[in-house]
């Protein structure tokens, strides 16, 4: 999840006009890439491989890892490239999408649903027939959730959206698991619930970093429509959520001491931060001394220090 600085006029109007008339071959390849988000896909196997090695109680089926991943991503991506087929109008007028493919022209619409569409039937095949079918149901059900309940009905409609939306980006848990187990158990439910408690204090920094943008095409994001006090608050509330509930696996057997350590360490850090943010928030700090992306960036480097030590603790028990 990457924002970049571009100019702040619609550049998809701009972009628009070169049209399709200016479409290299390898560029085009690129802005197929694109569409399906893989710097955001990236945070998704992270959760997902780490699991897989908790289940197995070690090295999972390295052939199995390979087919999980690789389904894993064309699910996502094809979520991501319908998302973007159905956001197309308003990636158009927002900064920190004005250069994607739909928008320059580089894609087609017609091009991004069809290539959405099969990427979302090749993954649930792929894990049907090589992995198992509770992990294509599960896979299938993020897809549509992220779609149809996310991007198509709370999204436009809901400051909540990022909570109840964040659903899809949990599931990678429960396809990790499944995808050696073949079953589900409370050690993926609880992990599903660390993601879910950690979305929303993740993604609202970065939102409030960009809520003009927001504002400008009329998605309520909670930045968009309270004030930094509230969002911030609503961060440290979530983030004790999160920290507490990731602590819940080592007392029920799934996890020692080091999976133990990691937690406490980088959940307490977590939540330094979070308080930070809500201080420089009550004392009014606005514009780049507020520091909203501290949290944003750490939250990245928190899940992946946490889901490191969910594939690491089997082999110290």
């Amino acid at each position: 999840m990457c924002v970049t600085a571009v100019e702040s006029r619609p550049a998809g109007v701009v972009g628009a006009s070169r049209g399709p008339r200016h479409r290299p071959f390898g560029a085009r390849v690129m802005a197929f890439v694109a569409l399906t988000k893989p710097r955001i896909i990236e945070l998704l196997l992270i959760t997902t491989v780490p699991v897989m090695f908790l289940a197995e109680q070690g090295v999972p089926d390295l052939t199995l890892v390979l087919l999980t991943c690789v389904g894993g991503y064309l699910s996502a991506g094809g979520a991501n490239a319908l998302n973007m087929y159905i956001d197309r109008d308003i990636d158009a007028l927002m900064d920190r999408t004005a250069q994607r493919p739909l928008v320059t022209g580089m894609v087609s619409p017609r091009e991004c649903l069809a290539f959405g569409i099969t990427l979302a039937i090749g993954s649930t095949l792929l894990f049907g027939y090589t992995v198992n079918w509770l992990s294509a149901w599960l896979s299938l059900g993020a897809l549509l959730f992220y779609v149809v309940v996310y991007t198509m009905i709370l999204k436009r409609r809901t400051a909540q959206n990022i909570v109840w939306g964040g659903i899809a980006g949990c599931m990678p848990v429960l396809i990790g698991w499944t995808a050696v187990t073949n079953s589900l158990t409370w050690a993926p439910l609880i992990l599903f619930l660390v993601i879910f408690f950690w979305t929303p204090p993740h993604y609202w920094p970065l939102s409030m970093k960009v809520k003009e943008d927001y504002a400008r095409v009329g998605v309520p994001m909670l930045p968009v429509v309270a004030s930094n006090k509230t969002v911030a608050r609503q961060i440290v509330l979530y983030s004790w959520v999160m920290v507490a509930v990731s602590l819940l696996l080592t007392p029920l057997g799934y996890t020692g001491w080091f999976y133990t350590t990691v937690a406490l360490a980088a959940g307490g850090w977590w939540l330094w931060e979070a308080h930070a943010l809500q201080n420089r928030a009550k004392a009014e700090v606005t514009g780049a001394k507020l520091k909203e992306m501290r949290l944003f960036h750490w939250s990245i480097t928190y899940v992946s220090l946490l889901f490191v030590a969910v594939a690491v603790d089997p082999f110290l028990r």
